[in-house]
């Protein structure tokens, strides 16, 4: 394997990592410790040969996780360890080797990502002390969305409180964003235009890409803001808050747990925030499962319509993430509320493209119409793509000023 890059993406009970190697074609051994600090937790994978494994890890946290995961690589060096962050508010624009300033400046967005800079700052912590020598990158998922123009991040809110305390719009899944931008632009003969990009799975996001570079993305301040998601709310009424204190006396935390936690797919349907169950729920005539896709959908082609504005001209939708990938259903109804835009799906190669194929799902019969595409996401590709290319850059010397 050639100068490959350990990816470490950290969560709060989780670590996700990847060896991905320098030739992109090269198997990847990667895996998932989950469940960290229960005696369910358990770490799954697949080997530098493409077997998959799983084994028990009996009540392990991070650092033994870590452990663990380093005894798995097979007697494989990784040349460098690149770090998914959630946050970056806008100090970080880019890649970035990790110091105790990086830390200090991750530590100070806390507050905007509570359930994701702690984890990923734990995932540092416990890597660094397994490979101290090695050199350690973040990479922010708020980096890519640093092109969008004021009009797209600010808040209508008091001037100060984006001078003083940063509340603006941040927007996330910037690896992913990046990555898919980057693929279609190799991919289509439009190249580098004017894109929309469906990120789907548990958490969603759409972002609108001019020549490469985000300018308007669904995501805000927090994930929270923008699409129905798994068990996120999306957007709501502002004022709900002040209404459920009100009426029922909740609390903020109590409040923060139900929008993020026991709302969107699993809050509508009251069944489950998995899409695929409530599919197959939605078969059986399920109306909180008929209802939740319905909302879902609708709220997502919306989402779409509402970013063309961001864009000179729109090139074309992409799909992406879990449930862009592999659901030809969403996907056709999403098409259907867009009909305006002369988006036609060709509903052959719409049903073909699941379980990681990637290719044009439009039917191409109105020559100039925007193209529509999946394309399966590689966050984990394009966080070691962006860790090799900082080393490179550090590795050039520099002319004295």
């Amino acid at each position: 394997m050639n100068d490959p890059v350990l990816v470490i993406n950290c969560g709060s009970s989780s670590i996700k990592y990847a060896l991905v190697p320098d030739a992109f074609h090269q198997p990847r051994l990667s895996g998932l410790a989950e469940r960290l600090g229960s005696e369910d937790a358990r770490l799954t994978g697949i080997d530098g040969q493409g077997r998959p494994f799983s084994r028990p890890l009996h009540g392990a946290r991070h650092a033994d996780a870590m452990a663990e995961i380093l005894e798995g690589l097979e007697g494989q060096h990784p040349v460098a360890v690149g770090h998914r962050v959630v946050h970056g508010g806008e100090r970080f624009t880019r890649a970035t080797r990790i110091d105790a300033a990086v830390k200090r400046a991750i530590e100070a967005t806390v507050a905007m990502a509570p359930l994701h800079n702690p984890a990923n700052l734990e995932g540092m912590a416990a890597t660094q002390a397994l490979f101290p020598d090695l050199p350690q990158v973040a990479v922010f998922d708020t980096a890519f969305h640093q092109t969008l123009p004021p009009r797209a991040y600010r808040y209508a809110l008091p001037d100060t409180l984006y001078r003083r305390h940063g509340i603006r719009r941040y927007g996330f899944h910037g690896s992913s964003h990046a990555y898919v931008s980057a693929r279609v632009g190799a991919l289509s003969e439009r190249r580098h235009g004017g894109w929309l990009i469906a990120h789907l799975g548990n958490g969603c996001s759409t972002c609108a890409v001019w020549q490469g570079a985000s300018v308007d993305t669904s995501m805000g301040l927090t994930p929270l803001e923008g699409l129905v998601m798994g068990t996120r709310s999306g957007d709501v009424d502002p004022g709900l808050h002040a209404h459920l204190a009100r009426q029922l006396g909740w609390s903020l935390e109590r409040i923060d747990t139900l929008l993020n936690k026991e709302s969107g797919l699993l809050g509508l349907s009251g069944l489950s925030n998995d899409m695929r169950r409530l599919h197959q729920a939605a078969a059986e005539h399920h109306a909180g499962a008929e209802l939740a896709i319905e909302v879902f959908c609708y709220r997502l082609a919306k989402s779409l319509a509402g970013l063309t504005c961001a864009l000179p001209r729109l090139d074309g939708i992409v799909f992406t993430g879990g449930i862009g990938e592999n659901d030809s259903d969403v996907r056709a109804r999403v098409v259907e509320q867009l009909r305006h835009f002369s988006l036609r799906v060709d509903a052959r190669a719409n049903a073909d493209a699941v379980g990681g194929r990637e290719g044009r799902i439009d039917s191409g019969e109105h020559g100039r119409a925007p193209e529509l595409w999946v394309i399966p996401t590689d966050e984990e590709g394009r966080i070691a793509e962006e860790t090799r290319q900082l080393l490179k850059e550090e590795a050039v010397p520099h002319e004295p000023k």
